[in-house]
């Protein structure tokens, strides 16, 4: 599924593959297998991916709506 999501935010903002690889340092080939589910991308490449297309990563809590990201959240918390 993640691989869809970053093709289609990669679509959207009107990037090929190329062009993302590199924006991100990533080579092509390599954004390619992210979006096929070849190869499995860390958490940080996925955010990597989705910040250079304009995306941020939430995660909503679906009773609360609470919304956390990687830039709201304390770490201190953790």
């Amino acid at each position: 599924m993640i691989g869809k999501i970053l093709k289609t935010m990669r679509k959207k903002s009107n990037l090929s593959q190329e062009q993302i690889g590199k924006i991100t340092g990533f080579a092509r080939n390599t954004i390619s297998q992210y979006e096929t589910e070849t190869l499995q991308p860390e958490f940080s490449t996925i955010e990597t991916i989705a910040n250079e297309c304009g995306y941020e990563i939430q995660f909503v809590n679906i009773k609360t709506k609470e919304i956390l990201t990687t830039q709201n959240i304390n770490r201190k918390e953790i």
